[in-house]
This record gives C-alpha cells, sequence and structure tokens, in this order.
C-alpha cells in the first residue's frame, strides 16, 4: 500500500503544480479585478440564512431574506428589513423566481447556503448569464463534481484514489443486481445526484437487492428529481473524513484541515470534529494534498468539501464526493483555523485572494486545538430518529463564549415545521485537546433545554460518555454497534415524579391568585377542603416511553399541603418526604425544592397533559395521566388495533389493502416527512380491516393510517 501511496501522491502533486502554473499564468494575462458586494440575497432559509446575514452585515453588505408561507415568522425572515415572500413550502427552490427578486431588488450576487440551490449547475448558470454573481463555484464544476459517477471517473484521472464500484448508465435492476455480485455484498445504493443522506440503502444480501433499490429510487426521485444510481463496495469498518478547501480566481488552493464525520444516523451525520482522532500525520497530509488535487482538477473556486471514505481495517481511503458548497458542520473548521468561511466566501466572489496560504492554515490549527460540532435536530432517536415537529415551548441554551458556539435558527415560540429539515441548531465546541473539547460538549448538553418537539439531545449527551467515543475508536456504524449502551433507558428517580406533582400544585396555586379561576378546571390545592386548612391531592403520571412501546403503567404522587410552601409528599407506596419547602416562578418556570437530603432546581413545563421536566443536566418527558373511568366518559378512542403515523406526514405509497394477511415487520404504508422517506411497518401478525389514507393524504401525527381487526394483536 505504501508504494501505492507514493505513486499517487507523486502523481497529485504533479496535478497541483500543472493546475497552479496554469492558473497563475491565466491570471498574469486577466488577473480577476476585485469588485466589491454591497447587496446579497439569500436563497436559503433558518440558521445558515442568519449566519450568511451576520458576516454579511459585519462588512456592511446589504441583505435580502426570502421566507415562504410556512417561515413567515421564523427568525430568518425577520433578520432583514428586506425580506420577500416566496409563497408555497416548496418556492425555495424556484431558481427562475429568485434570480428575477435578486433583479429586482438590486441584489449583486446571491448566496445559496448550504442544500436547495447551492449544488444546481443550471441555477448557477442562470445567475452568471443574468450578470448576477454565484457566491459559490463555477457552475462549471458543480456539474462535473455533482455526479457523483462523473465525478470518480475525474478523481481516478487524477490520481485520486476511488472505492470500487458500477457508475454506468446501464439502470436495468437485473443489470445492477449483477454488478453488485460481482463487487460483493455488502454494498451501498447512492443516487448519482444525490447527498444528504437521500437515495442511500445498505445492501446486505442478493435476497433484498430490488425492495432496497426501488427504496433509495423512490427517495432520490421525490429528493432531486433523478433516480439514476450507482453501486459501490460497503466497507464494514468505516469512517468518514472530509476536507475542507478553499481555492480563488488566481490559482490559490489550500485544505482547512479536515473533520471526521462518522456519528451518522440514516447516513446523516450528527457530530462532526476536527482533527480526525487517531489519523497518522502521514496520512492527513496525504488525505489533504488529494482534496486539494480533486479540486484544482475541476479548476475549482470557492468553499468545497471533499469527502473520503477511510477503511479502519486496512488505513486505505477512497474519494466518495465533493459537494461543492458550503457544509453544515463548516463552524468546525471556523473554530480549528479561526477564520469565518463565509467571509472567505465573499472575498472570492469579489474576486480578492485567500487570507491564508497552507503554510499558515497548518499553522493555525496546531495552535487552536480540537473542535466538535453537535446537530440538535427535532427527531426521536428511539423511534429510528423519526423527525418531529411543533410549537418550541421552551428554549435555553448554553452560554456562548469564545469556545462555545450556537448557530440556530429558532426561538422560544417558534414552530418547527414539518416542511422542511428538523435541525434546530448547531453546538459547536473547542478544546485545547480532544478530550477538553468532548468534556465541554457534554457540560453544554447539559446546559440545553429544548421542551416541545422531542429532540436528540439526551442521545447526543450518552454518545458523550461512551467510552469507545471517547477512546476515539469511531466508525460510521457506531450507533448500530453500540446500541444497546445508547438506547437502554434509565427510569426516573422518585424525586422526579415528587417535582412533578409540585410543579402542578404551585402552577394552579400562583394561577388562582393572579386570575379569575375558570369554573371547569380543577381546583386548585388550597381551594378544597373545610375551613382554612389545606388539601389532599393525587397526582398519576406515567414516564412517557422513549420508544412509544413500552406498556407504561402510572406512579401516584401524593401531595399535602400544610403551609403555604410546604408539603408532604408520597411517591407510590415507598417514598415518603416530609416537610418539604417548594416554590415556582411562573416568569423562568424555575420549580426549587429543599428536601430533607437535597435540593433540587427543576426546570418545569407543562403543556396541556404534558410535562417536560430539565433537572441535574437530564430531561424527563411525563404525562398526566387519565383515569380510565374518564376515558370512557370523554369517549376516548381505542387505538390498539390501529398503525398511527408517527409524525405530519403526506402518505406516498400504501402498499396492502383491506383483508389482506399481514406478517410482523412487512411495508404497509411508506409516508414522507421533513424530506424523509419513512417505511411504516406492521407491528404484529394480523389482518388489514381498514385502510384508513391513501397515496397523497397528508396526516397529523397520531393519525391512523392502517387498521386491523379486532383481537389480531400480537399474543
Amino acid at each position: 500500500m505504501r508504494a501505492v501511496r507514493k505513486s499517487t501522491t507523486r502523481l497529485s502533486r504533479q496535478l497541483l503544480a500543472s493546475n497552479a502554473a496554469r492558473h497563475n499564468h491565466s491570471s498574469t494575462a486577466t488577473a480577476p479585478s476585485v469588485k466589491p458586494l454591497t447587496s446579497v440575497l439569500i436563497a436559503n432559509r433558518g440558521e445558515i440564512a442568519l449566519r450568511v446575514g451576520r458576516t454579511a452585515s459585519e462588512y456592511g453588505i446589504r441583505t435580502t431574506t426570502l421566507y415562504t408561507d410556512p417561515d413567515a415568522q421564523s427568525q430568518h425572515a425577520l433578520s432583514s428589513p428586506y425580506a420577500v415572500n416566496l409563497g408555497e413550502a416548496s418556492a425555495y427552490l424556484d431558481g427562475d423566481r429568485i434570480i428575477q427578486i435578486a433583479k429586482e431588488q438590486g441584489c449583486q450576487g446571491i448566496h445559496p447556503g448550504y442544500g436547495f440551490l447551492s449544488e444546481n449547475p443550471v441555477f448557477a448558470r442562470k445567475c452568471t448569464e443574468a450578470g448576477i454573481t454565484f457566491i459559490g463555484p463555477p457552475w462549471q464544476a458543480i456539474e462535473a463534481m455533482g455526479s457523483k459517477s462523473e465525478s470518480k471517473d475525474i478523481m481516478t484521472a487524477a490520481g485520486v484514489p476511488c472505492i470500487p464500484g458500477y457508475h454506468g448508465s446501464n439502470q436495468d435492476p437485473e443489470h445492477l443486481k449483477n454488478e453488485a455480485a460481482k463487487i460483493g455484498y455488502p454494498v451501498l445504493l447512492k443516487a448519482v445526484k444525490g447527498g444528504g443522506g437521500k437515495g442511500m440503502r445498505i445492501v446486505n444480501k442478493p435476497e433484498e437487492f430490488f425492495d432496497q433499490l426501488a427504496s433509495a429510487k423512490s427517495e432520490a426521485r421525490n429528493s432531486f428529481g433523478d433516480e439514476v444510481m450507482l453501486v459501490e463496495k460497503y466497507i464494514t469498518t468505516p469512517r468518514h473524513i472530509e476536507v475542507q478547501v478553499f481555492a480563488d480566481k488566481h490559482g490559490n488552493c489550500v485544505a482547512l484541515g479536515e473533520r471526521d464525520c462518522s456519528i451518522q444516523r440514516r447516513h446523516q451525520k450528527i457530530l462532526e470534529e476536527s482533527p480526525a482522532p487517531h489519523l497518522k500525520e502521514e496520512i492527513r497530509q496525504d488525505i489533504w494534498e488529494k482534496a486539494r488535487a480533486a479540486a484544482l482538477a475541476v479548476k475549482y473556486e470557492g468553499a468545497g468539501t471533499v469527502e473520503f471514505i477511510f477503511d479502519n481495517d486496512s488505513g486505505e481511503f477512497f474519494f466518495m464526493e465533493m459537494n461543492t458548497r458550503l457544509q453544515v458542520e463548516h463552524p468546525v473548521t471556523e473554530m480549528v483555523t479561526g477564520e469565518d468561511l463565509v467571509r472567505w466566501q465573499l472575498i472570492v466572489a469579489e474576486g480578492g485572494r485567500l487570507p491564508l496560504t497552507q503554510q499558515e492554515v497548518e499553522q493555525r490549527i496546531k495552535e487552536r486545538g480540537a473542535a466538535i460540532e453537535a446537530r440538535i435536530y427535532a427527531e426521536n432517536p428511539d423511534m429510528n430518529f423519526i423527525p418531529d415537529s411543533g410549537l418550541l415551548l421552551h428554549l435555553k441554551t448554553p452560554q456562548a463564549s469564545p469556545t462555545v458556539r450556537i448557530d440556530a435558527g429558532f426561538v422560544a415560540g417558534d414552530e418547527v415545521s414539518s416542511h422542511y429539515d428538523p435541525m434546530i441548531a448547531k453546538l459547536i465546541v473547542q478544546g485545547p485537546t480532544r478530550e477538553a473539547a468532548i468534556q465541554k460538549l457534554r457540560a453544554a448538553l447539559e446546559e440545553y433545554e429544548v421542551a416541545g418537539p422531542i429532540t436528540n439531545i439526551e442521545f447526543l449527551k450518552r454518545i458523550c460518555i461512551s467510552p469507545d467515543f471517547v477512546a476515539g475508536d469511531v466508525e460510521t456504524g457506531y450507533i448500530q454497534k453500540h446500541h444497546a449502551e445508547l438506547f437502554t433507558p434509565e427510569p426516573a428517580a422518585p424525586e422526579v415524579y415528587a417535582q412533578a406533582a409540585l410543579g402542578i400544585a404551585l402552577q394552579e396555586i400562583h394561577s388562582l391568585s393572579n386570575s379569575k379561576k375558570d369554573p371547569l378546571s380543577p381546583p386548585p390545592v388550597t381551594a378544597a377542603g373545610f375551613g382554612t386548612g389545606f388539601q389532599r391531592r393525587s397526582f398519576p403520571i406515567i414516564e412517557i416511553p422513549a420508544d412509544g412501546k413500552a406498556d407504561a403503567k402510572p406512579t401516584t404522587i401524593s401531595i399535602h399541603q400544610i403551609a403555604p410552601t410546604k408539603f408532604d409528599i408520597t411517591v407510590g407506596d415507598e417514598h415518603i418526604y416530609t416537610d418539604v419547602i417548594s416554590t415556582f416562578s411562573p416568569s423562568t418556570n424555575a420549580l426549587t425544592t429543599f428536601y430533607p437530603h437535597t435540593r433540587l432546581s427543576t426546570t418545569f413545563i407543562r403543556d396541556e397533559d404534558r410535562l417536560t421536566l430539565f433537572q441535574q443536566g437530564k430531561q424527563y418527558r411525563l404525562q398526566l395521566a387519565l383515569p380510565k373511568w374518564a376515558e370512557k366518559a370523554l369517549g376516548v378512542k381505542d387505538v390498539t388495533n390501529s398503525v398511527l403515523a408517527p409524525m405530519p406526514c403526506k402518505v406516498l405509497r400504501v402498499e396492502v389493502k383491506e383483508g389482506d394477511v399481514v406478517k410482523r415487520d412487512q411495508p404497509l404504508v411508506v409516508i414522507e416527512s421533513m424530506k424523509m422517506e419513512t417505511v411504516i411497518r406492521s407491528p404484529h401478525d394480523g389482518v388489514v380491516k381498514k385502510v384508513v389514507h391513501r397515496a397523497g393524504d397528508l396526516c397529523k401525527a397520531g393519525t391512523a393510517l392502517v387498521e386491523f381487526e379486532e383481537g389480531e394483536e400480537e399474543k
């Protein structure tokens, strides 16, 4: 392997030299003039729109923002006095209209952010033809690297190692299956025009090839309007290592370090770090050089990311793809270089030279230690990371500092829409060492509080203390490999239930003292009983199962108020606390309780019967249970024999019909939500009684999709 490495290294050096010479020669004759940008349209949404807007404003560039009807009250829509409503949710993809708006608003440039139009060569070309600066690479480079098959041909010619696979035009399913057999299972199916984990499926054996191919093609059509697939060898213990590159119009190209993005779910990253752990320096330098060779091979300009698969077993790395845009995880690189990469994009777009040389970049990286980014998503990790949506009832972030950064597109009171990606924010930390950065990340995550949609924050905390992650022994299959460790639930302590009951009681007391009592609401603690005495009350409370499957039984908490702020509390039949002093501040949702053995400070959020508590760095999701007699009185429907929509969604396909006999795990319905396709499978053997929703229907979370015959649930 070492001999091959030396050979390809010489070849890539020759390529770097020849490309640099060509660029420098042409720049001598027709050196690009610097044309400062004074106004830019941001053709994206969420945190990237805010992030670009901050840098542009800092340098005196006027920004115009775009929004859609679902985003009308979003933070990015409100961030600039120059804002244009595009209308329907999908209008962010209407490139022609966006270019027209840029002209009408007098914008000299368009920044596409990441996603949407950032890797669309047609859009980039139309911007250029319209006389508008596209703040990104030339459309020819986007086109060349946007096709996974064409990009691999270019990389092979440039001496960049590529993973074995079939990248041909014959898309007949039988032909693709034959190619998979030649490559050897397991294989990875990938959409040629894909990205972000969409249109990708792992096939472990021949029997599942056609089903996985159909699923990958369907997702690719919905996401990219293209279903052409390639087949690649799937490395069984891979790491995902990518290199941030930057090139200008003067022939300068630098590698701004590498990022390890191996902690993933559904082929999408959730943790990214730099530098990559346990990467030998000779390999690090080699992978940087290959990334620069890749960029120069397509005459690249601006920000780009060259992604590699690193084989933990052999120590080899292979080119995977090049993302011709700024990545979601670019703040990690900013933390280890001390540079603003959006500012670099603007400099290159204006015709300026890169601010740092390769040697200066390497010196910066040596001095600034390590950085890690955690993506905060509205999703349920315990239900296969299904996205969630809804109102952010409460949002508290860690204290920002030069080494703790939060890039967010939401504040408390905002709605996480089912129309778009469910990322709420990015939390980025920096430390002198990887160990210090992990410790800082864990501490910051413990300060993060989000109530409303379910998030992945608790899951991220568990990763931060996972021994193999702390040791740097990572791979893209890390979550599956450590499933038992990462998904074993920890039951709530008795004090959590006590705090929940105290929160309900004290909140009601405060509500009574500050407003007229609703005659239909339950009596507050101090309202019932005789004379001036205080009341005893009981609260049946359930800890909501993380996976939505466990048969949770309510715990009864009894409270006896013996003074305005003093209580005796019994949790279940065993845990008794006497003379407990507790106070609640409605303005901060802070519940402070002095037990005989400890003091607990809790953030208490109530949404009807749902209770969210944040206590000692952990989140607890509870529910005030409804007694069985009340369920019957209120006509609560029994949905035991129904399969429910796990999130707001659109039905894409129904795989069964009424009267079908189905087996456990058999596909029933395919839904789409937040740009992700999900297969809803049968929870047990049974007979389909009714298909409630058909293809094209829009469904709310909790809506029945399929009903089974009575008594057909799993025995």
